[in-house]
């Protein structure tokens, strides 16, 4: 769908100048703007729903219990206290 809108020539000078960095276009970053306002603008939690489970894949993030019963090795057993 296309929209109309009245943006500032400061503000459209910014936005080009982050669109540019990012090589994009300005569409593109009016779109992740828009986006972005709905996401910070919305009550409810679809965002967990979206981004659980986004690491699973990667082979450079340890396992959190495993990290955890690392740096545990060196205490005494609790059955011990």
């Amino acid at each position: 769908m296309r929209i109309l809108t009245e943006i500032p020539d400061a503000d459209v000078k910014q936005l080009d100048a982050l669109a540019s960095k990012k090589n994009s276009s300005r569409a593109a970053a009016i779109r992740d703007a828009v986006k972005l306002y709905l996401v910070q603008n919305t009550d409810n939690n679809d965002w967990i729903e979206r981004w659980a489970g986004l690491w699973e894949h990667r082979d450079d993030i340890p396992d959190g219990v495993e990290y955890q019963r690392a740096m545990r090795e060196d205490r005494r057993p609790y059955e011990d206290i």
